[in-house]
C-alpha cells in the first residue's frame, strides 16, 4: 500500500501552526506517511484586510522575512532543508520565546550552517514563490481560513487547530478524526472557543 500523502502548508511565526506542526511529526513516527513541508503566509493572508497593517510597516519583525528565507532553503536545498529551518526556528521563536524575529533568523540559519540566505528575509526575489506555494495550500480549502493547513491524499482542511500537541495515541486519533470529516463531501466545520492556554512541549 502507498504512503498516505500529506501536504502540511504553515507559517513560521503562527503558534497554531507550530503545535500541528508537532503533532504531524508525531503521526509521522507511527504512520506511513509521505509528508511535505510546504509555506503558506499570513502575510499574504493578511494583505488588504481592514484593520491589518501592511506587514512592510513592521521592519524587521515582518511576517515575509521567515517566509522568504524559507523558500530560498526550499528552492536552493529542498524539502527537507525547509522542514529543518521551521524546527530551528519554531523551537526558538515558540518553545524559547526568543525576540525579535531576526534574532531567531540568525541563530536558525547558524545552526544550520546557512547564514548565507539571510539576505533572503529583504529579498522580493522569492516573494512569487510564497504567494504560489500559498495558493496552493489555501486554495482548496477557501479564502476564509488561516494557517495551517492540511492536504491529506488530496483532502485539504483548515487546521486542526491544537492549543497542545498530542501524542502518541492521541496523536493517531487525532489524525484519524480529522481525516475522517475531512473527507466527508457534506462536512465544513466544527468549531469551538479556543483557550486562553497554550504549550508547544
Amino acid at each position: 500500500m502507498a504512503p498516505t500523502r500529506v501536504d502540511f502548508y504553515f507559517d513560521p511565526v503562527c503558534p497554531y501552526a507550530w503545535i500541528t506542526s508537532r503533532w504531524i511529526l508525531e503521526v509521522e513516527q507511527h504512520r506511513d506517511l509521505d509528508l511535505r513541508f510546504r509555506l503558506m503566509s499570513l502575510a499574504v493572508l493578511n494583505e488588504g484586510r481592514e484593520g491589518r497593517p501592511p506587514e512592510s510597516s513592521r521592519g524587521m519583525d515582518s511576517a515575509w522575512r521567515p517566509v522568504r528565507v524559507g523558500a530560498a532553503l526550499a528552492e536552493q536545498r529542498g524539502e527537507a532543508a525547509l522542514r529543518d529551518y521551521y524546527t530551528a526556528f519554531g523551537v526558538r521563536y515558540h518553545n524559547q520565546g526568543i525576540r525579535p524575529r531576526d534574532a531567531v533568523l540568525t541563530d536558525a540559519l547558524r545552526e544550520l550552517d546557512a547564514t548565507e540566505f539571510a539576505p533572503a528575509a529583504d529579498s522580493t526575489d522569492y516573494d512569487d514563490a510564497v504567494r504560489a506555494s500559498h495558493r496552493e495550500g489555501i486554495g482548496p480549502v477557501g479564502l476564509d481560513v488561516g494557517t495551517p493547513t492540511l492536504h491529506v491524499d488530496g483532502v485539504a482542511f483548515f487546521g486542526p487547530v491544537l492549543n497542545s500537541v498530542p501524542r502518541g495515541e492521541d496523536a493517531l486519533r487525532v489524525f484519524d478524526g480529522a481525516r475522517l470529516l475531512a473527507g466527508y463531501p457534506g462536512f465544513f466545520e466544527l468549531k469551538r472557543t479556543r483557550p486562553d492556554a497554550m504549550t508547544f512541549e
